[in-house]
């Protein structure tokens, strides 16, 4: 693994058999097994903790079989998708097909939809929050982090023409250890001229990337010394080096790679040079919340405290765990103080936020604190969200009540809010299946708009409100 760090724990799902599933069930030394990466006489004690890893590595090997049906199954629907919209509708489709001018969808076109950008077809940001009204960071990131799921030609149309912004670069990265492009990014201004505000959106866990699912639910993490332990998947996709971890330059590649981590900030670097009053915004969904506030703990790492003075707040939305209780003190104490923000939403039985399983057998902690909503938009500030590790079975009955009121509330809450808050056939649709797994529907962009929009205000211009935290 390099000699960058000396405690490792890495999860590989397709590296063992059946006769490894039970050693790992049963025997503590994991340094033999081949399921597992770790140094040499490297032993896990506790039996529970063992069973975790293997209903990670189990869940893993079971997504990486469904792999290629997920991303048929994604592209079928993301290409049907498209393909009425394109056409306006389902009646305009099959009138165009009679008439030999059926319109098919091109997945570059700045026209062309991801599933989430169908879940929730708003481009608009809110015209009723202002520059200056302490929600209008965290409107403008949840959009910013659920525009990340499009194509650069959409992102750039969207950013240019509906916000009257200014788009400077969308980025694709590599994974070193996946040896693919694994991570989306895109970058914008408040405006051409002197900025004042530069957003950075990292893309998050797509509908059906089985690659990105398995990230989610790995339990790997590597020690970086006095920092902490870590998630290995989330600092795979933002540009971990398989031969030197974190070097202050990224390794040369042939043929030539981007790494996520590294061309952010030398693009972050150049705008900040030119513009010395701009500040800088990160978010992200899901797996991009992660990224988000791994970010500028790798800026504290390489010392780049310059960087750091200019980064005004990160924002997140739905986002997992990302290492341990003594990596979250580093990142309290090294990224965010003085009048830099973090700043976690949650939204209420949203899985996402509860993974990695948290609890005295593992090491994932979440750290700062939670801005959390419940299915009304009424927010509080917590130091944890309700039911953290989501698999309680005193909250699976309100769970599914809940999944019934948020279909219920589907068909209402155009009408209580406005055209801007209605729900489609599609989102109704999988709310319906909400009622098997009601906190994976939770984890959509929909509810996170919605959140910043018409729920409870609790950050002002100056940062989190003097509220009592629950």
């Amino acid at each position: 693994m390099g000699d960058f760090w000396d405690d490792y724990l890495v999860l590989k799902p397709l590296g063992g058999g059946l006769r490894d599933l039970f050693q790992l069930l049963f025997s503590s030394n994991v340094s033999r097994n081949n399921y597992i990466e770790s140094p040499e006489g490297a032993t896990l004690e506790g039996a529970k903790r063992r069973m975790l890893l293997l209903i990670s590595i189990l869940l893993q090997k079971t997504i990486l079989f469904t792999k290629k049906p997920m991303l048929w199954v994604g592209f079928c629907i993301e290409f049907w998708l498209n393909l009425v919209s394109e056409n306006k509708n389902f009646l305009t489709l099959l009138f165009n097909m009679i008439r030999g001018k059926l319109k098919l969808p091109d997945q570059k076109s700045p026209t062309f939809r991801s599933v989430v950008g169908h879940v929730d077809d708003r481009l608009e940001l809110d015209k009723t929050i202002k520059y200056g009204d302490g929600r209008y960071l965290a409107a403008l990131s949840v959009m910013a982090a659920k525009l990340v799921y499009e194509n650069e030609a959409f992102i750039e149309q969207t950013v240019n023409g509906n916000w009257k912004m200014e788009f400077i670069k969308f980025f694709d990265c590599w994974d070193d250890y996946q040896e693919a492009p694994s991570t989306q990014a895109f970058m914008f201004c408040d405006k051409l001229e002197d900025p004042d505000l530069v957003v950075v959106a990292f893309r998050g866990t797509e509908p059906f990337d089985a690659n990105a699912w398995c990230t989610d639910i790995d339990f790997s993490w590597y020690e970086l010394p006095e920092i902490g332990k870590v998630h290995g998947g989330f600092m795979k996709a933002l540009g971990l080096q398989k031969q030197g971890g974190w070097p202050k330059e990224a390794e040369q590649h042939n043929p030539p790679r981007t790494f996520a981590f590294y061309a952010i900030k030398e693009k972050l670097e150049e705008i900040l040079e030119r513009h010395k009053q701009a500040r800088f915004v990160l978010t992200g969904h899901s797996l991009g919340g992660a990224l988000a506030v791994l970010f500028p703990a790798i800026l504290a790492i390489h010392g780049d405290e310059w960087m750091l003075e200019r980064m005004d707040s990160v924002y997140t939305f739905g986002q997992p765990r990302v290492g341990d209780e003594k990596f979250g003190e580093f990142v309290m104490q090294h990224c965010f103080k003085g009048r830099r923000g973090y700043y976690r939403f949650v939204y209420s039985n949203d899985i996402v936020p509860r993974l990695p399983y948290d609890d005295k057998t593992l090491l994932f902690k979440h750290f700062g604190t939670c801005l959390y909503y419940d299915s009304l938009y009424n927010g509080q500030i917590v130091t944890e969200e309700p039911n953290k590790n989501y698999f309680s079975p005193w909250s699976m009955l309100p769970r599914h009540m809940n999944a019934v009121w948020e279909l219920l509330r589907s068909f209402i809450i155009g009408y209580r809010w406005g055209i801007d808050y209605r729900e489609g056939w599609f989102l109704r649709f999988l709310r319906v299946f909400g009622f098997i797994f009601p906190g994976l529907l939770d984890h959509n962009p929909q509810d996170y708009v919605n959140l910043t929009r018409l729920g409870t205000a609790l950050i002002t211009s100056a940062g989190i409100e003097s509220l009592k935290i629950d």
